[in-house]
């Protein structure tokens, strides 16, 4: 059975995007990357922390300070919350996510028509 990632907060997505983006980093790295208001440098040492217990990323050491770098890839983890969306709010249906959004004009009938021929082409 595969073994699901753990769930992210807010904060941990923020950082994650940052290193998925720079690929390896520093935190004062990350916190530079990080919208304004930044946090403290602390709290994102904090965050980092959390994410490395959730195994989400991992460090090398260079003495005292560490260059962080994820562990799990953006695309995995995209696949596992998109998973998560559909089985919990969509009840496991992609059609209902498909539906969602062409109602809520998030999705053209043109995008819909360039989806089914993607599709067909496969």
């Amino acid at each position: 059975m595969k073994e699901s990632l753990e769930r992210l907060t807010r904060k941990e997505e923020e950082v994650m995007q940052v290193l998925w983006k720079l690929e390896n980093a520093f935190v004062n790295d990350i916190r530079d990357a990080l919208p304004e208001p930044r946090p403290h440098r602390n709290t994102v040492s904090t965050v980092i922390r959390n994410l490395q217990s959730k195994g989400y990323v991992d460090y090398k050491a260079y003495g005292p300070t560490h260059c962080y770098f994820p562990k799990v890839s953006k695309a995995t983890y995209r696949a596992e919350f998109m998973e998560n969306v559909i089985d919990q709010y969509f009840d496991q249906s992609y059609k209902s996510l498909v539906t969602y959004f062409a109602k809520k004009e998030k999705i053209s009938k043109q995008d819909l028509e360039e989806i089914i021929r993607a599709i067909e082409e496969e």
